[in-house]
Formats: structure tokens, sequence, C-alpha cells
């Protein structure tokens, strides 16, 4: 395949992935799908929403920073002067910054699936119920016994919620890495050999 027509499937790759992320990243902040818990964080009435959602992670780094690059990887597959081979080197740096948004967003992610969500928990069946993380300092081991999220009380179905969100961020992410990784040896190429787009038009 031609460094072009690669450069356009990354980009339109890119497009996709990146939004996926961002939405994701942004119903995580309604877990239950209620806008009360986001309302209540945000009233410092204590921690409701998990420190993770908040790292912005799948907008930040998914997200706006795999979508820019994107956009220049998606314009240097048309022609331009000397064979776009400027524009190719150019699309190196873009896709390393693409390789760190995406790493942020890994990184976040896994954080959140291993720490576990902020939910209404009893310590023990006697205790008071109170906010907190009561997967917190389990190295993720819950993520195998489902029969340990029932002590997350509210928001309802949060474990759930969160892990589907979390593993869809982590598996977007490892794709975004792929991808930009791909983008910087075929820019590598582009930039030597041009985008060959003009001769497949020749």
């Amino acid at each position: 395949m031609c460094t072009g027509k690669c450069s356009k499937v990354i980009a339109i790759s890119l497009y996709i992935l990146a939004g996926v992320s961002i939405i994701c990243n942004i119903i995580a902040f309604f877990p239950d799908w209620s806008t009360k818990y986001a309302k209540l964080d945000r009233e410092e009435n204590g921690a409701r929403i998990t420190d993770e959602v908040k790292y912005m992670g799948g907008v930040i780094g998914g997200g706006i920073m795999c979508l820019i690059p994107a956009i220049h990887i998606h314009l240097t597959s048309s022609n331009g002067c000397c064979a776009n081979r400027c524009g190719m080197f150019l699309s190196i740096g873009f896709a390393a910054a693409g390789v760190v948004g995406a790493l942020y967003s890994l990184a976040t992610s896994a954080l959140g699936l291993s720490n576990g969500p902020v939910c209404l928990f009893m310590e023990t069946p006697t205790s008071v119920p109170g906010w907190g993380r009561p997967f917190l300092n389990n190295n993720g081991s819950y993520l195998g016994d489902s029969d340990l999220w029932a002590k997350c009380k509210e928001p309802k179905g949060v474990v759930e919620f969160n892990l589907g969100l979390f593993a869809t961020l982590l598996v977007v992410a490892c794709l975004e890495l792929v991808l930009c990784g791909i983008q910087m040896v075929n820019g590598l190429f582009g930039c030597i050999c041009g985008t060959c787009v003009g001769k497949e038009e020749a």
C-alpha cells in the first residue's frame, strides 16, 4: 500500500477511535445514567465520580491528542509539493503526539480498572455506609470476582458501568497507540519516497 493511502486509512481510523474515546469518557461522568452524582461531586459533597474519570484520559489523551494528529495525517494523504515529503515528515511528530495521548488514556484507563469505582458501600455488614473506593487496594482482583461487586450499593451497577467504559477506553487507547506507531514508520517511508499519490493518478 502506498504511504498516502496508508495515512488516509490510519487517519479515518483515528477519527473513529478518538470519537469513541471522548464519548466513553463523557458518559463515565454519569453513573447509573444520572447527573446527580456529577453535581454532588462538583459541589464538594465528597467524591462521587471516580478520580480516573476526572483525569479526562479519554477526552484529552485518546481524544484531542489523537484527533489533531489524525487531521494532519489525513492531509498528508493528498498530493503536495515534492510528493508531500514535508507533510509526511511532520506527520511523524504529530503521530508521536498521538502516541503520548494514547499512552495517557491507556494509563488512566488501566488505573481506573485496577482501583475500581467510587461508590456507597459498607466496610462490614454492620458498619455505616459511606462513599469511597472499596476495591482500591486489591490490585484489580475484584475484576475476576463478580460477587464482590455487590459491595457497591449506589450508584446502581456502577462496577459494571465503569468496567465497560474503562475497558473500552483501554482497547481504544491500545489501537490508537498501534496506529500512531504505524504512522511514524509510514511517515518515515513517506518522507523518503513521497506519498505516491501523483504516480497512481498518472
